[in-house]
């Protein structure tokens, strides 16, 4: 199991926060353990009930605890601590070795886990409920989330408009993308996620409402040029493209000169670090 390829989340099950790592070479989830018998077992000392229950299931010859990962998972100290996680079938093997009443919802909680995008494909209005109830989970605010929601229904307009003109391919959309946020922010989108630590992440859930306000500004002006013009091919689409970034880079300049500072920042809204990096930084 390679940790550099896995990134860390956080999943809540009844105002609990559930550790949880992400495979993406694996697709797969992988769950604290502790973190689910604590919820199961309601314990005060969730560490030492999970080293007696290893131990019983072990001496049982039990496969899970066998195939239990030791992963590196932020403790409540602060510090990056190997912690058990398993994936989401060996879960239900060791909560089925704990009595407790919330046994049956935290079973349904991993369901949920596995088959949300299953479910996605075939009630597609379910991506965006489940987008806004992990935006409210990660604390944006309502407004936000709203602007948010839009900001998505915006693009879809804009990318429809290119393909009009005869730009089709993702790639395309790609180029001209990189060329509004070039003009307003200096940067690629590429290199924008770069310089804020990002990596898969989106771009714009890890913006300041200054920073979506200039993006959407951007957007917004190219797809009123298109329409208004009729560029047709990638060269044409990207001459009107860059014009939308100035127009963006034009009001950031603008409201830099009032505020007496840069709206481009490193800040982002992770909640988790890379493996990588964490390896990094005690190494040093």
């Amino acid at each position: 199991m390679n940790q550099d390829k896995m990134h860390l989340i956080n999943k809540i099950f009844n105002n609990e926060t559930i550790r949880t790592i992400w495979d993406k070479e694996a697709e797969k989830y992988y769950i604290s353990v502790v973190d689910i018998v604590g919820v199961l077992s309601e314990s005060k000392d969730r560490q030492s009930y999970w080293r007696k229950l290893k131990q019983r299931l072990r001496e049982e010859g039990n496969e899970t605890v066998t195939n239990c990962h030791a992963l590196k998972l932020i403790a409540q100290d602060g510090k990056y601590r190997l912690t058990d996680v398993v994936d989401i079938e060996g879960m239900f093997r060791i909560i089925e070795s704990v009595p407790s009443k919330n046994a049956e919802p935290i079973k349904q909680w991993l369901a949920r886990l596995g088959k949300e995008r299953i479910d996605e494909v075939f009630d597609p209005s379910l991506t965006v409920q489940r987008a806004i109830d992990t935006y409210r989970a990660k604390g944006y605010d309502e407004d936000w989330i709203i602007k948010r929601i839009k900001g998505i229904q915006d693009r879809k307009k804009l990318t429809d408009t290119w393909k009009k003109g005869r730009v089709t391919e993702e790639v395309e959309f790609a180029i001209l993308t990189n060329d509004i946020y070039k003009e307003w922010s200096g940067m690629t989108a590429k290199e924008y996620k770069q310089y804020k630590g990002l990596r898969k992440e989106s771009l714009r859930d890890n913006m300041s409402e200054l920073e979506v306000a200039l993006a959407d500004i951007g957007e917004l002006t190219t797809r009123k040029l298109v329409e208004k013009h009729n560029p047709i091919g990638l060269e044409e689409n990207r001459k009107i493209a860059q014009e939308g970034g100035q127009v963006a880079s034009n009001t950031r300049k603008d409201i830099e000169a009032r505020l007496g500072e840069s709206v481009v920042t490193k800040d982002n809204a992770l909640s988790y670090q890379y493996m990588d990096e964490i390896n990094q930084i005690e190494n040093k």
